[in-house]
């Protein structure tokens, strides 16, 4: 089969930067399902792992990135019970193994949905990483109760992006939480109306806008950009006995004291983290991609995709990675196969 990957973590402007060559086709175990793939999309996980897998060393075989997905069942493993052959999926895939830069891919079952039925596989594809972050944000980590926590609020950092786009749609549409996004571009911004963001602030002067819509302090924060830069902030316009999610970590400690005087929650999180080490609850993803499925046949959510790149070739895999690492990108950025 086909396959992407690279040997050496270059920048995205060199010829090596991505290579494509032949290898064989995974053969399914257990819970795995043989997929094959008909859309990827590509997350800043992505080029966050090709800038360091390799980064002083030339590897011997190449590594195949990516992790969203939608495609054909084409062969199970002896222990699967949730699809057959010839149904139609989508995930997110397992990040300690091959991801779905290949025309085939094996995954677990049990972190796999059902393909919404009203959407094409490019559409589909845009949706697993950013839907199973944000959600598990929301409701797993936060455990949002719409009645308990109605008229509350959540500030999503980075409204737009990725995880943004869908989390606010999960939160306006599944929640009474008053949702706030921020953004500064025109195009942004209106984006994150469109999605239903009951107030779009601008990050550059995130205190001053909050002031200005009402909202000073706010029950729940969701940062989906940069922790370390916001922390200081984040830790002074959250309420007290908030909470405070974040996805992308720091690369130095973090002063938890700015939280102790207001009793305020912190949290991780990390889609992965399921997978990684087959937790008890694993099957959760499952769940939780069919529950997302059935929301967007209905028209309750809507996909993320804003664009797509058709042909799996290293050149469109070189431009979503160039687009993602822009910042500047909103919604989802699809190749289809």
């Amino acid at each position: 089969m086909k396959a992407i990957g690279f040997k050496q973590s270059l920048p995205i402007t060199e010829t090596n930067s991505f290579i494509a060559f032949d290898t064989e086709k995974p053969a399914p175990k257990a819970y795995e399902l043989l997929v094959k793939i008909k859309a990827i999309s590509v997350n800043p996980v992505d080029f966050k792992v090709r800038q360091n897998a390799a980064k002083d060393t030339t590897l011997e075989t190449p590594k195949i990135i990516g992790w969203d997905a939608s495609g054909v069942v084409e062969a199970v493993g002896d222990k699967t019970s949730k699809f057959k052959v010839g149904d139609q999926v989508y995930y997110a895939g397992d990040i300690t193994k091959d991801g779905c830069n290949a025309e085939y891919q094996v995954v677990d079952e049990r972190i796999v949905g059902k393909k919404p039925k009203s959407l094409t596989h490019a559409q589909a594809a845009a949706m697993p990483l950013t839907t199973l972050t944000a959600y598990e944000s929301l409701f797993d980590r936060i455990k949002i109760d719409p009645e308990r926590d109605k008229a509350k609020t959540v500030l999503i950092l980075a409204g737009a992006g990725g995880v943004g786009s869908i989390a606010i749609q999960l939160a306006k549409k599944l929640t009474n939480l008053t949702v706030i996004a921020t953004a500064s571009r025109e195009d942004s911004i209106q984006w994150c109306k469109d999605l239903g963001a009951d107030f779009v602030v601008n990050h550059h002067r995130l205190k001053e806008e909050l002031q200005n819509i009402g909202h000073p302090e706010v029950n729940y924060i969701l940062d989906f950009v940069d922790l370390e830069g916001y922390w200081e902030l984040a830790s002074e316009i959250i309420k007290s006995q908030g909470h405070i999610v974040s996805i992308t970590g720091s690369s130095k400690p973090l002063d938890l004291n700015l939280l102790k005087n207001k009793s305020v929650t912190f949290s991780y999180e990390f889609m992965y983290t399921r997978s990684m080490y087959t937790t008890e609850d694993i099957e959760k993803q499952h769940e939780i991609l069919n529950t997302i499925a059935d929301l967007l046949d209905a028209g309750t959510l809507k996909s993320t995709l804003t664009t797509t790149l058709k042909g799996f070739t290293v050149d469109n895999l070189k431009e979503a990675h160039r687009m993602q690492e822009s910042g500047k990108s909103i919604g989802k950025t699809v190749i289809a196969f």
